[in-house]
């Protein structure tokens, strides 16, 4: 029988924090601008890029190029910064070759999150992608998780785990898709306004190892 994991994208198989910080120390030496312009280009695209956000980053600091053009170039800088383990990239093989449909279920516009996929690997390591863009809807809406398991030739009915970052979108969004779930804490406690997740680990090598090894026939919080 086929099991189903997707997987959230930004600060679970990679470091989204990270790259933005490196885009943004980037972007304002490439324009000579301000010290502080660095944190304020953090802050405008950290709970989500846009292209529109690019006029106002153009406006902002008088910039000549296009929005267009600064948007399309922030979806390079961003997949050239952005790195998935080798060690994660290796689990989503095993996960594949032990009979796992393997997908990933994400938030985001589909050009920039398809770029990171392409430029880590991750891509051609899944069984399918859901970019919420696509759908019209973002998590926690069932839609995404319901087209995520489709595009990996399953469907929500049959069961599966939600693997993520957030404890609303990723966790609680695919508890009430009907998800087993596991938690990516990345150092943090969990909130106790919400249902605890199945699992909890922390970092995405962890739950590979927790999904290969079987141990997902049981609810344990590690």
């Amino acid at each position: 029988m086929q099991r189903l994991v997707l997987f959230d994208l930004d600060n679970t198989l990679i470091d989204r924090n990270g790259a933005i910080h490196d885009w943004a120390a980037q972007f304002a030496a490439r324009y000579a601008l301000a010290d502080h312009a660095s944190t304020q280009l953090v802050e405008s695209v950290q709970e989500r890029a846009l292209p529109a956000t690019f006029e106002t980053v153009r406006a902002q600091y008088r910039l000549r190029p296009s929005a267009d053009s600064l948007w399309r170039q922030y979806c390079s800088d961003i997949a050239t910064a952005v790195r998935c383990p080798q060690k994660v990239l290796a689990g989503m093989d095993a996960l594949r070759a032990t009979g796992w449909r393997v997908g990933i279920a994400t938030n985001g516009t589909t050009d920039i999150q398809n770029a990171k996929l392409q430029a880590t690997g991750l891509m051609g390591r899944v069984d399918g992608v859901c970019v919420s863009e696509s759908v019209g809807a973002r998590k926690p809406a069932p839609a995404v998780f319901e087209a995520a398991a489709v595009a990996c030739g399953s469907r929500l009915s049959q069961g599966g785990w939600m693997v993520g970052d957030n404890p609303e979108t990723d966790i609680d969004g695919g508890r009430r898709a009907g998800l087993r779930t596991i938690w990516i804490h990345n150092g943090r406690a969990w909130p106790g306004r919400l249902a605890a997740p199945d699992h909890c680990v922390p970092d995405a090598e962890a739950a590979i190892a927790l999904l290969l090894a079987d141990g997902c026939s049981r609810s344990v919080t590690t």
